[in-house]
């Protein structure tokens, strides 16, 4: 064989065995790949879920179930409130996914407040770590101004809201007037009506000689006016 045959056929056997090693390197990529893909899975949607049903989901794609932690909702109790990692997220099999469940409603004791002044009703409620809620007025004769007649919820009641209706008494309604017209009657007349609703007057004399002995000819509100009951007329 001559130095060409050889230089010839060690060139054919160096590029015989680059291509089966090159062979050989592609297929163990492609075989690294499938194992690879085929021991991924997606993450499933798991909030919402109860624990069982979510553990039950996971098993199925090879994935286990941890639980984080758990907090008051107003979800029932054991559904998964939050999940990580997020659902729709390639996983590893025998990956863990970590969740975090409801304990559902807080229940929380409201006090008595019916028949206390709204603002040591405030400071009871802050006390308790509880807070007044929407507040409402109504005029009765009784109780007196500023005190609870209701609440909402009830004292004792197991709530799951910190918040506390109340409805406050603003005391007897006042009665109002209009005010009459009193300029120009006599001194007599003009108390007369005012007597009539129970208004209290002020009377002021001044000297007037255009206008006859004992005449109104001045009057605070002015006739048309809306008065409270206790306002005192001049």
């Amino acid at each position: 064989m001559t130095l060409r045959e050889r230089l010839q056929w060690l060139t054919r056997m160096t590029l015989l065995v680059f291509i089966l090693a090159s062979a050989a390197f592609l297929s163990a990529i492609t075989a690294m790949r499938i194992a690879i893909h085929g021991r991924e899975v997606t993450m499933p949607n798991l909030v919402g879920k109860n624990v069982s049903e979510a553990s039950n989901m996971l098993q199925t794609r090879g994935l286990v179930l941890r639980v984080a932690d758990r907090i008051y909702s107003d979800q029932p109790i054991n559904v998964v409130l939050r999940q990580t990692p997020p659902a729709g997220l390639l996983m590893k099999v025998s990956q863990q996914a970590h969740v975090v469940l409801s304990l559902g409603q807080r229940q929380l004791q409201i006090p008595m407040l019916e028949g206390n002044s709204l603002r040591a009703s405030r400071v009871e409620l802050l006390r308790q770590g509880l807070q007044v809620g929407e507040v409402s007025a109504i005029s009765l004769p009784a109780p007196s101004a500023d005190t609870i007649v209701l609440q909402n919820p009830k004292p004792a009641a197991g709530a799951a809201t910190p918040r506390v209706d109340v409805l406050v008494s603003q005391g007897p309604r006042e009665t109002d007037y209009v005010m009459p017209h009193l300029v120009g009657l006599n001194e007599n007349e003009a108390q007369r009506r005012m007597d009539q609703v129970q208004m209290r007057r002020k009377v002021n004399y001044v000297t007037a000689p255009q206008w006859p002995r004992g005449a109104v000819i001045d009057q605070t509100p002015m006739a048309g006016s809306k008065i409270p009951s206790n306002a005192t007329i001049e």
